[in-house]
């Protein structure tokens, strides 16, 4: 789990991103905030995901509202007690690697005007990501445009 910056209109947003030990991506969540309101949103979000279990493991950087908000969710019981949070900044590479793809598509771009059409972008970079990474279990061209069109509920 970890975030990363985009400006939307010269402001700095986050991007949070969960993948998991395969470097499956497991949720994005787009927030004008880097907070622990924002890191316990993102979690709880991540977790409600139908394709995600229990973590065993969860990696971060050293951030202190992301350590927080996961504690809590253990406190709360969102989180299983049996779940560990390793703070290791180096051992979240593989999401820090995943964050390139989305940025070189993003950099190029003349920067986001709204925090909605933001989201709307970053929601298709994400599921054209997936579908490159074969995360999508699709086989063919047809099965992917079925796929995007469930995604975005197109026709």
């Amino acid at each position: 789990m970890d975030e990363t910056y985009l400006k939307i209109k010269g402001v700095d947003h986050y991007l949070y991103r969960a993948v998991d030990s395969d470097g499956d991506t497991i949720d994005f969540w787009l927030s004008g905030n880097r907070d622990k309101k924002a890191a316990h949103k993102f979690l709880k979000k991540a977790l409600r995901s139908t394709h995600n279990q229990q973590p065993r493991v969860i990696t971060t950087d050293r951030y202190r509202a992301t350590e927080v908000a996961i504690a809590e969710g253990i406190n709360f019981g969102v989180l299983s007690c049996r779940t560990h949070h390793r703070m290791v900044q180096y051992l979240n590479n593989i999401v820090e690697q995943d964050h390139r793809f989305i940025k070189k598509i993003i950099k190029p771009m003349l920067g986001f005007k709204n925090f909605n059409s933001a989201c709307s972008i970053i929601s298709g970079i994400e599921a054209m990501h997936m579908i490159h990474k074969r995360q999508a279990g699709t086989e063919n061209v047809l099965d992917e445009i079925n796929l995007i069109n469930r995604l975005f509920c197109v026709a």
